[in-house]
C-alpha cells in the first residue's frame, strides 16, 4: 500500500484495496481507510467491495513491491549487527548490548529516519525485549510511528489489547478463545498455564507465554556479512562528478582501513548508484586480493564512470568490498614497495590512536 501511494500520490487518504479484480479475487492488502469498514486481508474481493463500495481496487505490482522491499533490506543489512527478513515488509533486528555504546532507542530511531529518507516509504517500528512484543508494538505504532516498550511495561502494555494481536493466534484459535469468553490479553494473563495447556495442548503453553511477553526465539541472521560496504545519500540530488569522485575516494579509504583493522583482504569491489527516480544500478570488478586504498580508489572511479550513463541526477552512491578472506597484504611484484606498506602501517597506527579520521587522503578528481 505504501509503495502504491509513493508512486501515485493521488491515492493518499483514499480507501484502497490491492488484490485480484476478478469475481473470485481476494484482498492482498488494504488501506486503513478501508479497514474502518471491516475490510481485511484475505477477504473475498466481492465482500470487501460490499463493505466499502467506494474503494479503489488495484491489481498490485509485485515487482515494484519487491524492489522497494530490497531497498529497505539493503539499508537495514548495511547497518544492523543481526537482522532477519521475516517477510516482504517485516524485519527483526537484534541490537542486544547497543545501550552500552549508543542507545537502542536512539539507534533504532535513526535507522528508521534513514530508511524513510532513502526510500520515501513510511516506516514503523516497535522496540522491546523480544520478537513477540516488538511485533505487537510495531502494529500499535502504525501507520508511520515508533513505540518503545521497556521490560517492566510489557505486561501492562499487552493486557488491554485484543487477543488477536498476539502472534500465532489465528482465526480458529481466536474463535475458540472467544467462545470461552476470552477477548483481551489480560484474561489470558490471569489464566493458569496448565489450564490453557489442557484446553489447547502445547499451543496453549506458547500462547500463555506470549501473552506474558515471553519469547526466546532468536533473530536468525539471513544476512551473514561476507562483505563490508558504505553508502552516502546526498541532501540534494546531484551531478557533481568531481565531488562524487572525491567522495568515492573517501569511502574506499574508510573501508580499506576497516579491512586492514580486521586483517582482511578483498578481491571484488562493487559501486552502486541510485538515480533521483530510485532506479538503482551496480557494477563490480574482480581484482587481485588487496587492502590498499590507492589500488581500489582508481577501480571505484572507473566503475562509476562506466556505470553512470544516463546523465540523470544521482541520489545515492555506495561502495562494497566482497569476497573477503583473512590475510595480510602481500607486495605486488611490480607496483608495491616496502615503503608503501610501511606508509599504510604508520597511517593506521595514527588512526588507531587518534581516531579513524585523524589523517585522511587529499583527494582530487581525475
Amino acid at each position: 500500500m505504501s509503495v502504491e501511494r509513493l508512486l501515485n500520490s493521488s491515492l493518499q487518504g483514499k480507501p484502497v484495496i490491492i488484490g485480484g479484480i476478478s469475481g473470485r479475487g481476494v484482498v492482498a492488502s488494504c488501506s486503513y481507510e478501508t479497514r474502518r469498514y471491516g475490510v481485511r486481508s484475505a477477504m473475498p474481493m466481492k465482500m470487501a467491495l460490499q463493505l466499502c463500495p467506494d474503494a479503489i481496487v488495484i491489481r498490485g505490482d509485485m515487482e515494484a513491491y519487491s524492489k522497494y522491499s530490497n531497498l529497505v533490506t539493503e539499508v537495514i543489512a548495511g547497518k544492523a549487527p543481526l537482522c532477519e527478513k521475516a517477510s516482504i515488509d517485516e524485519h527483526y533486528i537484534d541490537i542486544t548490548g547497543m545501550d552500552r555504546f549508543f542507545g537502542s532507542l536512539k539507534w533504532t530511531h535513526e535507522l528508521r529516519e534513514t530508511i524513510i529518507k532513502e526510500t520515501g516509504l513510511p516506516i514503523s517500528f516497535g522496540l522491546s525485549a523480544n520478537k513477540t512484543v516488538a511485533k505487537v508494538a510495531t502494529g500499535e505504532a502504525k501507520p508511520n510511528g515508533e513505540l518503545y516498550v521497556e521490560q517492566p511495561a510489557i505486561i501492562p502494555f499487552l493486557a488491554p489489547l485484543s487477543i488477536c494481536k498476539i502472534p500465532m493466534i489465528g482465526e480458529k484459535t481466536y474463535i475458540s478463545l472467544r467462545n470461552l469468553g476470552i477477548d483481551k490479553v489480560a484474561l489470558l494473563q490471569q489464566m493458569p498455564m496448565e489450564m490453557l495447556e489442557r484446553l489447547m495442548g502445547k499451543n496453549g503453553i506458547e500462547i500463555w507465554k506470549r501473552a506474558h511477553g515471553i519469547d526466546n526465539t532468536p533473530v536468525y541472521n539471513h544476512w551473514e556479512r561476507k562483505s563490508i560496504s558504505t553508502e552516502h545519500t546526498f541532501e540534494q540530488d546531484t551531478i557533481d562528478i568531481a565531488g562524487i569522485n572525491n567522495l568515492l575516494a573517501t569511502m574506499v579509504e574508510g573501508l580499506c582501513y576497516d579491512l586492514r583493522s580486521q586483517n582482511k583482504l578483498t578481491s571484488c569491489i562493487t559501486v552502486k548508484i541510485r538515480y533521483a527516480n530510485f532506479d538503482t544500478h551496480t557494477l563490480q570488478k574482480r581484482i587481485p586480493y588487496t587492502a590498499f586504498d590507492h589500488v581500489l580508489i582508481q577501480t571505484a572511479r572507473e566503475l562509476f564512470h562506466k556505470l553512470y550513463t544516463r546523465r540523470m541526477l544521482i541520489r545515492l552512491v555506495g561502495v562494497r568490498l566482497s569476497h573477503l578472506v583473512s590475510g595480510s597484504q602481500q607486495l605486488h611484484m611490480f607496483e608495491d614497495t616496502p615503503e608503501m606498506v610501511s606508509l599504510y602501517q604508520t597511517l593506521d597506527r595514527i588512526r588507531r590512536r587518534f581516531g579513524r579520521y585523524a589523517v585522511r587522503r587529499a583527494v582530487s578528481s581525475r
